[in-house]
């Protein structure tokens, strides 16, 4: 029996879930990037950064080429790149209203407080 789309829309999103991950497939989005300069960018240790390449390369959102003894990934397809573009408005849209919001609030601080009577 076939999981549910939601389910496998979830894993997916899980898999998303590391920052080293979204790291990478950001520095991709330009084109193939060697091991060595995605170590250079991302300064964790190799056994990590080779992790985390792993876990890409199964999902097949990269792909990886020998040339020569460099090895070099990239995005499988144009629309992980979409995709990180999609995430980049969201995340400018909720930010632009999370500032809004705090200037609103800051502006309230502002204004001065009555103070509270009690009966006394």
């Amino acid at each position: 029996m076939q999981a549910p789309l939601y389910q496998v829309k979830a894993e997916f999103f899980r898999m998303l879930g590391h920052p080293v991950r979204i790291r990478v497939l950001e520095l991709l989005q330009h084109g193939p990037v060697s091991v060595r300069d995605l170590l250079a960018d991302i300064e964790i240790e190799p056994s990590s950064l080779s992790q985390q390449l792993a876990v890409l390369r199964r999902s097949g959102i990269v792909v990886s080429m020998r040339e020569g003894s460099t090895v070099r990934y990239a995005l499988a397809g144009g629309d992980v790149a979409e995709l990180l573009r999609a995430a980049r408005r969201i995340l400018t849209e909720l930010l632009t209203g999370q500032h809004q919001l705090l200037a609103e609030l800051r502006q309230a601080d502002d204004t001065p407080v009555e103070p509270v009577h009690t009966g006394g």
